[in-house]
């Protein structure tokens, strides 16, 4: 009987090995399939006398073909170039929309039309075409501010969005994976091989690490662990479920559902490169979007506060609506220091200089709409968390760093003291007070008279030494420097007379006019919410050009113009245009590095694959030829197997 055995065992060898032919054929397009060998042994021999007599063959199992590292290694580089592939596919978006690769298109090109009409309007401070044309500069660069601000907005939300949905994707793969865990350990358990679901599950993994960055560990009777930032998503047969939200700081992370400890540095796969664009990438571009815009709207309020244009001065201003009446509340910097406000009695001329001093962490709109209200000739009010500011009959008033008209202090004690008169503009930059001591006596225009000039309130240096004597006209004026001239009429001083004159680089030393909003040019804080005062659309007149008495120069279209090329240190020290150029770089130099990265990941993966396929691919002629081999060994068992019977009945026959 031993050679019916025999020729059993290579029959049944031969039927399961083109069994095993047959399902490698049959997947050879099949994703994620590996190629199974059938292994085969000698069975069992038996030795009668000297002779050691053969059992045929035994099927001893099958072999998936497969190289763990390999697969690891291919799941670890698909998983880093489906991250930068996401991150290459969103920053180009980007780049689109900030479309700088145009000439004459996008912010950089609005920006500097913005500050061309500041200098254009400079050289034509009360025309009202200029004045519309930096207006419609303005709202033109706003809009395009406006624009991208929302863009990246909404781009932050849709990528929370798609960050969600990618988890959700991740849970169902992970419930999968788990379930295909509980087939495969059943059968192998039992002593059966389940390399087909094998390949099932392992390609959910594959599937799964195009999703996020995973590490696997293998467990016996077949199972495999899946972990994720070492949250263990697949243990065995069960899983973890996962959520996506923000934390307290506001960046994307993900977390075990319910426990609300997000992990927001998670790397690989399409959820790495969401997290990577939302808390980093587009989160640093939109953070450089909204200091450059709140830069500008700081910038040029800060000198259009203390101005006017060519519609003069103001008769009531109206601040924006503040979130808080308290101004150690507010968003825009408020500091201690004064504000100056200048008032104007039409109907006398007179013009006063009052300061009203700036607690920042006490003082509230209402009690500086009460200091403001004790200026003879105004009246303050808060509504709504607005300050309004407005004049009496017969009363205007202005923020001006323009000098009075006469000295803001005098001890004359001539005669016949002569009038004084204080003219021009201030250029230094910081707020001063200057002495002037008169030295010798007599009448001005005769003999040694002299004018010491001293900065600092007089405890400072001799900044000037001024003739008044011989050879001095009364009338004429004398220059001091940083732009302030003075005029000695008739009359005579006394030796030791003195005057003052306070003279301003900032009406404002507090800041808080601009933080809420009287007289600006621009309103809101961000990319997203920067505009043209409603006041300077409607009525562009009021776009501050003057910074003198006379109200008709064009100091402060000077100023404001030039901002454009000072050098900002809340952007990094470099000037408006430098730090816009660096962002709009920035982005291209992002995509160029990644589009680097994904050239040289896509080699890699490519040559892995390859690598996979010779060792795991199914060749359909060397399938071909090995099925020819079980087929002619499976013809050949079956005719020993009738030889074998032919000789037994041959034998029978002699018995």
């Amino acid at each position: 009987m031993n050679s019916f055995d025999i020729g059993i065992s290579g029959l049944k060898a031969a039927q399961e090995a083109l069994g095993i032919v047959g399902n490698n054929i049959a997947n050879a397009a099949t994703d994620g399939y590996h190629r199974q060998r059938i292994n085969l042994a000698p069975a069992y021999a038996s030795q009668v006398g000297t002779v050691l007599l053969g059992g045929g063959v035994d099927v001893i199992g099958f072999t998936r073909m497969i190289d763990g590292l390999l697969e690891k290694e291919i799941l670890r580089q698909q998983s880093l170039m489906e991250q930068t592939s996401q991150e290459l596919a969103t920053l180009r978006t980007v780049e689109s929309m900030f479309a700088e690769l145009s000439s004459g298109t996008g912010l950089s090109a609005a920006i500097d039309d913005f500050f061309n009409a500041l200098q254009d309007l400079s050289a034509h401070p009360g025309e009202a075409i200029w004045q519309n044309q930096a207006v419609a500069a303005a709202e033109t660069m706003t809009a395009q501010f406006r624009m991208l601000g929302d863009f990246l907005d909404k781009l932050q939300a849709q990528l929370r969005f798609e960050a969600e949905n990618t988890v959700e994707q991740i849970n169902v793969l992970a419930g999968q994976i788990a379930e295909l865990n509980k087939k495969i350990v059943k059968i192998e358990i039992g002593g059966g091989q389940a390399n087909n679901l094998r390949d099932q599950r392992d390609q959910r993994i594959a599937e799964l690490s195009e999703l996020v960055g995973l590490e696997t560990q293998q467990r016996e009777y077949g199972a495999v662990d899946v972990s994720i930032s070492g949250i263990p998503v697949v243990a065995n047969t069960t899983t973890i479920t996962l959520e996506a939200d923000l934390t307290e700081s506001g960046k994307l992370g993900i977390s075990v559902a319910g426990a609300f400890n997000y992990k927001t540095n998670i790397q690989g796969g399409r959820l790495g490169g969401l997290l990577s664009l939302r808390n980093e990438l587009v989160s640093d571009i939109r953070t450089d979007l909204n200091s450059l815009a709140n830069e500008i709207i700081q910038q040029m309020n800060q000198h259009h506060v203390q101005a006017v244009g060519s519609e003069g001065r103001f008769t009531q201003l109206t601040g924006w609506g503040m979130p808080s009446e308290n101004l150690a509340d507010f968003n825009s910097p408020v500091t201690d220091g004064n504000i100056y406000l200048r008032v104007t009695n039409t109907s006398t001329g007179e013009v006063t200089r009052t300061a009203v001093a700036v607690d920042a962490s006490a003082d509230s709109l209402t009690t500086l709409a009460a200091a403001i209200s004790a200026i003879t000739g105004l009246t303050a009010s808060v509504s709504s968390s607005k300050l309004n500011i407005s004049a009496d009959t017969y009363y205007e008033f202005d923020f001006l760093p323009a000098v009075l008209p006469g000295p803001t202090a005098a001890v004359l004690t001539g005669t016949t003291p002569p009038t004084i008169s204080v003219s021009g503009i201030y250029t230094g930059t910081q707020n001063d007070t200057f002495t002037f001591t008169v030295s010798g006596a007599g009448l001005v225009g005769n003999g040694a008279l002299q004018l010491e000039v001293k900065d600092n309130g007089g405890a400072g240096d001799v900044i000037a030494t001024l003739n008044i004597g011989s050879g001095y006209a009364a009338g004429d004026e004398l220059d001091i420097g940083n732009g302030i001239k003075v005029s000695v009429g008739a009359g005579d001083f006394a030796a030791g007379d003195n005057f003052e004159i306070d003279a301003f680089a900032d009406a404002d030393t507090s800041g808080v006019l601009a933080a809420v909003g009287l007289n600006t040019f621009f309103s809101g804080n961000s990319a997203m919410n920067i505009a043209v005062s409603s006041e300077i659309s409607d009525t562009p007149g009021r776009i501050a050009t003057a910074l003198g008495a006379d109200m008709t120069d064009n100091a402060n279209a000077l100023r404001m113009a030039a901002a454009k090329d000072q050098a900002v240190s809340n952007l990094n020290s470099l000037t408006i245009p430098e730090f816009y150029r660096r962002l709009a770089t920035g982005i291209g130099q992002l995509i160029s590095v990644r589009q680097m990265r994904q050239d040289n990941t896509e080699v890699v993966v490519q040559n892995l694959n390859n690598q996979q396929s010779e060792l795991s691919g199914v060749d359909i002629n060397d399938e071909a030829a090995r099925m020819l081999l079980f087929e002619q060994m499976f013809r050949a068992m079956a005719k020993y197997l009738n030889t074998v019977q032919s000789s037994l009945e041959a034998v029978m026959e002699i018995l």
